[in-house]
């Protein structure tokens, strides 16, 4: 029967690496082949190209309007960032197109729009998607339909000044619990830039002060937050991706963590560029202090594609230095011997009780000053870090006396 006559019908990118798939960014060509294999002698009236790319949020919420009266309120957005068109089969003529039984290869190329892209993301509301369809029609036949998605990543170089600026910070909250009070703890910390890649170890200089009578634990945290955005209306998922857990501090003590490491595991990169669809991180450096609420200081984190460059090159390339892992597209993390705790966990309760509330959170603190206020005068440990990548060595090993001297000295 013609039904039975298509035995193949998929689409092919074209990839340096076989068991690799590609990987596209902003201004790239992609090409590829359809590939048709027939049984038998088939008439056909056009094979169509579609290439779509587009970021999508959708959740629904239960709203109640009365004691018995409730009703779901859908939010829903998008927006388009690719969309192209090809046709790789038909005759100008409008007369249909014989193709003999055999193999049929259609090649396609296209190039994605030179504006900034978003990185490929799926998501608990929402997800960017990039694809290729194809519709094969023939007569007295239903129209056959193939689809192929792509990844796109957008480069985020963090050799780039905003990204290498050390990020600092200092808080302090009185412990007490009713009409008692244990006394004032105080947390400082600082790492050396904002911008990392999956995979670097961050190392986190801190002091924490525990003036209370009371021992406390302090841990690190590395929190990635979704933000999903449509009608006016966000919708947020957050999840510790890494945790570090330090020694507890006795009672009128000071412990200091002179470069503790936390590492980044294979999550996705930041996403800042999408209006709907944002991708952010932080280090959260809590203490948490028995019978009374967690002290946290949250440092911005950006998470990128390139790495730093040994030489603080700018020529580095997404193909050269970033390494395609794509565990993070379904934000799948490593299992690791000890799983990090839920959000809920980490979470103060002011923020909690804001939150239920509806209360947005307190503006940033501006730390733009912080490395000039005197508390950070004990973070001595600053002085031990590694020397540079790179040492000016005297081109002349000879001891002073054994050199030659200037005749005109």
């Amino acid at each position: 029967m013609i039904f039975n006559k298509l035995k193949k019908f998929l689409v092919v990118f074209d990839s340096p690496e076989l068991d690799c798939a590609p990987v596209f960014s902003s201004g790239d060509v992609v090409s590829g082949r359809v590939v048709l294999e027939l049984f038998g002698e088939t008439k056909v009236e056009s094979l169509k190209l579609h290439a779509e790319g587009f970021a999508k949020v959708h959740w629904t919420e239960s709203r109640s309007a009365g004691s018995s009266t409730a009703y779901t309120q859908n939010y829903s957005d998008e927006v388009e960032y690719l969309n192209r068109r090809e046709v790789l089969l038909q005759a100008d003529n409008g007369e249909l197109t014989v193709l003999p039984a055999g193999r049929h290869e259609f090649p396609f190329s296209f190039q994605l729009p030179e504006e900034t892209l978003v990185t490929s993301f799926e998501g608990k509301h929402g997800s960017i998607r990039y694809w290729v369809k194809v519709k094969l029609h023939r007569p007295w036949c239903p129209v056959r339909k193939i689809k192929k998605e792509f990844t796109v990543i957008e480069p985020i170089d963090i050799n780039t000044p905003s990204l290498l600026a050390p990020q600092a910070g200092t808080k302090d909250k009185l412990a007490r619990t009713w009409y008692r009070n244990f006394g004032q703890v105080s947390v400082t910390a600082k790492i050396d830039r904002k911008g990392y890649t999956p995979g670097e170890v961050i190392p986190v200089f801190a002091e924490f002060d525990n003036a209370t009578s009371r021992s406390i634990v302090p841990k690190a945290f590395i929190i990635q937050t979704q933000t999903f955005i449509a009608r006016g209306t966000m919708k947020q998922k957050r999840s510790v991706v890494a945790t570090l857990c330090g020694d507890m501090v006795s009672a009128r003590t000071r412990e200091t963590w002179h470069g503790r490491a936390i590492k980044i595991p294979p999550v996705g990169p930041s996403i800042q560029q999408c209006r709907i669809i944002k991708v952010e991180y932080m280090l959260k450096v809590c203490v948490d202090v028995p019978g009374t609420s967690k002290l946290c200081l949250e440092l911005p984190l950006v998470i990128g594609t390139i790495p730093l460059h040994p030489f603080g090159s700018r020529t580095s390339s997404i193909s050269s230095h970033y390494s395609v892992n794509l565990e993070w597209l379904r934000m799948a993390i490593p299992e690791q011997p000890e799983p990090p705790p839920e959000y809920s966990s980490v979470v103060t309760e002011e923020e909690a009780e804001q939150r239920n509330d509806g209360v947005a959170p307190p503006p940033a603190e501006d730390l733009s000053g912080i490395m000039e206020r005197p508390l950070m005068a004990f973070l001595q440990e600053f002085r031990f870090r590694p020397p540079p990548v790179y040492s000016e060595i005297d081109p002349n090993p000879q001891p002073p006396h054994m050199r030659p001297r200037c005749m005109t000295c």
